[in-house]
């Protein structure tokens, strides 16, 4: 299930989830270098807003009743697309959890008149993320490379996935 991060409860909740999880993260996730209570106030601080804007969705990823990772779903510079990260605590993952979240970010992506495509960016070392994005339906599109790594697992070099718009029955 997912659920909307909530800026005035999940502060204490979120950043113990975070801190169980660095040295899972810390190869693919560049912000977990401030890792900080203060900075996951800021990220849920700006979570409301950002929504308010639609310029992002961020979602606490919920597994029997527990928080078990956070996904999001954002604008890009294509208008009519969108991106979508995620992560999981390490002690849940391999349970297709994440294919999960990243189908149901997918559905309500599609649930907005202007979007047409949805897209996985990740690091070309990181096939965990490439796993997700191909159970949940996304087809490969592309690399970008020639941008520094920001997180000691990245090579710089990212592959793209697509999720277009299904056609109206």
């Amino acid at each position: 299930m997912l659920r909307c991060q909530r800026p005035e409860k999940d502060v204490m909740l979120l950043f113990r989830l975070i801190g169980e999880s660095l040295e899972h993260l810390r190869p693919w996730m560049p912000w977990v270098a401030g890792h900080s209570r203060q900075a996951t106030a800021d990220f849920l601080a700006r979570c409301g807003s950002r929504w308010e804007r639609r310029e992002a969705y961020d979602y606490a990823i919920v597994h029997r009743g527990r928080v078990v990772g956070s996904c999001g779903m954002s604008t890009g510079a294509d208008p009519g697309g969108r991106q979508i990260g995620y992560w999981l605590h390490p002690a849940v993952t391999g349970r297709g959890l994440a294919t999960l979240a990243v189908t149901a970010l997918a559905e309500q992506a599609f649930t907005l008149p202007a979007v047409a495509y949805v897209e996985i960016v990740h690091d070309v070392a990181n096939a965990a993320s490439g796993a997700v994005a191909r159970r949940a339906g996304f087809s490969q599109t592309g690399r970008r490379a020639g941008r520094l790594p920001s997180a000691p697992g990245e090579s710089g070099v990212d592959l793209v996935w697509r999720l277009s718009r299904p056609p109206w029955p």
